[in-house]
């Protein structure tokens, strides 16, 4: 009998291969990294009744009631919202680049920094992002959810976040980094472009470790440029909602490629850049 095989094509105990390494990465040829669309609109139709199925199984196994008013479409919101937080699985950065690579002869650096970037811990399903909030913040951010909560126990509502309120501005302040830099060789890409990479690769289940990496050789893939670096900068909400339940810590992940590795002044140079 054929082994039970996952959504990459590989059997469930074998192990893709590895990830490809620069030098020698040429477009297309990691079908892994670029290629890959293991999900299409046609697929989400037909598996929102089951993925719709097994949230109701969970509410259930959570000792709630599926079918009380306040739950009565939550299966079904949470399928299609999944399937919106994973939408990076049906796009490839073929679909994305399209016509957006343009021969160019500028050879100085190119940095975009501050991309928003939400995705979904593979380990837990929860988000992670960026920078959570300061102390002062923090602060600031309990005082109004004890009231909020004080709140809803006597009115049975809850308050929508007002715009200009500490806690609005506290949510607000959420600023979820990524930055790239890349040394071209001869071609350009759009800018929009970098943070629909970032996009793709943030909108599936992941490791911050495998996501700077993936949007690294991406770009690598596509121009082939001198050098390429990427930071991501996020908080993980395994380790703030749960867990060791550290609200302060980040994770802080690099991937440098080309020049970028190889010269320890091109890579001063983008670090202070996207620090500045």
């Amino acid at each position: 009998m054929e082994p039970a095989r996952g959504w990459n094509g590989y059997a469930r105990q074998e192990r893709p291969p590895p990830c490809p390494e620069p030098p020698g990465v040429t477009p297309g040829s990691a079908e892994g990294w670029r290629g890959e669309r293991p999900r299409s609109e046609e697929d989400n139709e037909l598996s929102l009744p089951g993925l719709a199925a097994a949230y109701t199984s969970i509410l259930r196994a959570l000792g709630e009631d599926p079918q009380r008013q306040g739950l009565l479409k939550t299966p079904w919101r949470a399928a299609t919202a999944m399937q919106f937080f994973t939408k990076g699985y049906q796009e490839t950065i073929a679909d994305v680049l399209n016509d957006a690579i343009f021969d160019e002869d500028h050879d100085e650096m190119v940095i975009v920094k501050d991309i928003d970037m939400f995705s979904l811990c593979e380990h837990h399903l929860v988000p992670f992002v960026g920078k959570l909030f300061s102390m002062k913040q923090q602060q600031a951010l309990r005082a109004d959810i004890s009231i909020l909560n004080q709140l809803t126990l006597h009115t049975g509502s809850v308050m929508d976040l007002a715009p200009g309120s500490e806690l609005s501005s506290a949510y607000s302040s959420l600023k979820p980094p990524v930055h790239i830099g890349y040394l071209p060789n001869k071609q350009v890409l759009g800018l929009s472009k970098l943070a629909r990479i970032v996009e793709i690769y943030s909108r599936r289940l992941q490791v911050q470790e495998r996501l700077t990496k993936q949007i690294a050789i991406a770009i690598t893939e596509a121009l082939q440029p001198a050098g390429v670096g990427v930071v991501v900068e996020a908080t993980h909400m395994c380790m703030v909602m749960r867990g060791v339940q550290k609200m302060n810590s980040k994770t802080v992940t690099s991937t440098m490629l080309g020049v970028f590795r190889e010269d320890p002044k091109t890579r001063e140079e983008f670090l202070t850049l996207i620090r500045s």
